[in-house]
């Protein structure tokens, strides 16, 4: 078989730090390589080196090889980047320009690249957007990425890697956003052009269920090296590191219910001292949990709720069409509860969440907070409600403001909201709080880009637990972060719920982890509504509605 891509002793180091150390793998003809590993193992490291985005810090070693079809990539890879090596980024809002339009975005390349008119680029790129599913093509061609959802955003990235048919796409996270329904789409789409265009593919995920589905070799990173690769079967039935087998066993399992997920560190040092493995909650003692939160009255109460978004307007500036994002739905939250909120991309999850911190406005319907509805709410009432009901977003990029250190906007949030007496006692807090989440004390004085998407995604988390909430609504909280990282975030977000006794409106696309994590679920279909509810155990295993069994069924399985 053809080598396409061979990468050999590839080294990064930023100053005196080693980021990297000589990684070597080749990537055949129509091979898919995944590469997998915790956050900040240098998975997107290796991607970007090949692709010239390294930033101007990063210096690569003099006896790295990286060679495209035999020819020297390394200093050349603007040459190539586009037709030779494409790239998906894993977090769309930043990767798309806001000021202009998505399609806009895409003939840009087309026109640079195959110098084609601006109407035949248009129609290229509205054959793209009918590729990757999106809804509407022709409408999401004028529509700006604000207007879009996280996984419509996401497609609209792998459409604009795709344009030029390269030779090697490399994929960093691309269906992180992506209900299952539409992963399972997107991974069949990216299966079929494989074999159309001839292209290679490096799949970079922390999903082990979904690289073992469609990779055909595996490559295990910690630390900046890699420490396994080999055939997909063989490290996925028959791990030989240590740490691929901690990987696996991380992953929250489908047919039992673990008090507390493991993590790498726990198997290791379970593995090291012979102990027992993780504690099981039995059928019994979740119904008993279940009896004594439900016969309490609910903290929020959501009745008939509706939003709709602008969708088209006239010249004199009238609202000429609505799009429905929600549709008269109801449902309660109770103090202690973990409820989750599961649905297609673009189902109105995340906009349910942000009307219930009252960062959109609702259309009808009522929100009601410990029995007062929030509409009504005086000012002094509000500043209280959006202390006590806060929500950790989807993309931790977009929400950082990438001019402060991390600790700095934690600090400056206590200072707000009047946490803590004296700056000395909100540092202290601040360096407490980013230890909680599995980060350092030095952290405090990093920026965001900084860090990797998944820690990131905790300095989020740990920004929204310093002024002490009520209750969080986690969007997608966990989707960009490795199972490793996930299971201690899960488990940090259990502890603090019975420390403080927090409610959660659980959003995600990851049904395993809903199931895991959530005492109840709502299902939401197309069209903004509640297609189901139930207890997320007997959900899971009897769902009565065709749309909920059409996700579970999406769920990758891993493969044996």
């Amino acid at each position: 078989m053809k080598t396409i891509l061979s990468i050999q002793n590839l080294g990064i180091s930023f100053g005196h730090q080693k980021a990297l150390f000589n990684s070597s793998f080749t990537v055949q003809e129509k091979e898919t390589v995944g590469i997998v590993g915790e956050s900040g193992s240098g998975k997107s490291l290796t991607a970007l080196a090949l692709m010239g985005l390294l930033p101007k810090t990063a210096k690569i070693s003099d006896s790295s090889v990286v060679l495209l079809e035999g020819k020297n990539l390394l200093g050349e890879q603007q040459l190539h980047r586009g037709k030779g090596v494409s790239m998906i980024f894993q977090e769309p809002m930043t990767s798309l320009n806001p000021v202009f339009t998505c399609g806009e975005q895409v003939v840009e390349g087309l026109m640079l690249h195959q110098k084609l008119t601006h109407q035949e680029a248009k129609k290229q790129t509205i054959n793209l957007f009918e590729k990757v599913k999106l809804p509407s093509p022709i409408s999401v061609f004028d529509k700006y990425p604000h207007q879009l959802s996280g996984g419509q955003k996401q497609r609209i990235m792998i459409a604009m890697a795709i344009s030029l048919k390269p030779k090697v796409l490399i994929a960093d996270e691309p269906t992180t956003a992506l209900d299952v329904t539409v992963q399972k789409d997107i991974l069949s789409l990216l299966q079929e052009l494989k074999e159309e265009i001839g292209m290679s593919m490096i799949f970079i995920t922390h999903d082990l269920s979904l690289v073992s589905t469609i990779a055909d070799k595996i490559l295990v990173m910690k630390n900046g090296e890699i420490v396994e690769q080999g055939d997909n079967r063989a490290v996925f039935t028959a791990p030989k590191h240590p740490y691929t087998k901690a990987l696996l066993a991380c992953r929250p399992p489908l047919n039992k219910r673990y008090e507390k997920l493991p993590t790498v560190a726990d198997f290791l040092k379970q593995n090291n001292q012979s102990t027992g493995g993780p504690t099981l909650i039995s059928d019994a003692q979740r119904a008993a949990k279940h009896k004594v939160l439900y016969q309490q009255d609910p903290v929020l109460k959501i009745k008939e709720l509706s939003v709709s978004f602008v969708a088209k307007k006239n010249w004199l500036g009238k609202t000429t069409a609505e799009h429905q994002a929600v549709r008269q739905i109801s449902f309660d939250l109770y103090q202690g509860e973990s409820l989750g909120l599961v649905g297609e991309s673009g189902c109105g999850k995340t906009s349910t969440g942000r009307a219930i911190v009252k960062l959109i406005p609702t259309n009808n319907g009522t929100i009601h907070y410990q029995g007062k509805n929030i509409l009504d709410f005086s000012k002094v009432e509000d500043i209280a409600y959006r202390k006590k009901v806060q929500i950790i977003f989807q993309d931790p990029y977009s929400s950082l403001n990438p001019r402060k250190q991390i600790g700095s906007a934690i600090v400056e949030v206590m200072k707000v909201h009047r946490i803590a007496e004296t700056k000395k006692e909100r540092i202290k807090k601040t360096i407490d709080l980013l230890l909680k989440v599995g980060l350092q004390e030095e952290d405090f004085f990093r920026y965001p880009h900084e860090f990797s998407g998944g820690q990131r995604q905790r300095v989020s988390i740990a920004r929204t637990l310093a002024v002490e909430p009520e209750i969080i609504i986690c969007d997608e909280s966990v989707s960009a972060l490795d199972v490793s990282i996930q299971a201690q975030i899960l488990n940090l977000l259990h502890e603090l719920k019975k420390e403080f006794d927090l409610s959660y409106l659980f959003i995600s696309h990851d049904l395993s982890v809903v199931k895991h994590f959530c005492d109840r679920v709502l299902v939401m279909n197309k069209n903004g509504e509640i297609e189901e509810e139930g207890e997320s155990d007997f959900l899971y295993l009897n769902p009565k509605k065709e749309y909920t069994q059409t996700l579970i069924s999406a769920i990758p399985k891993m493969v044996h």
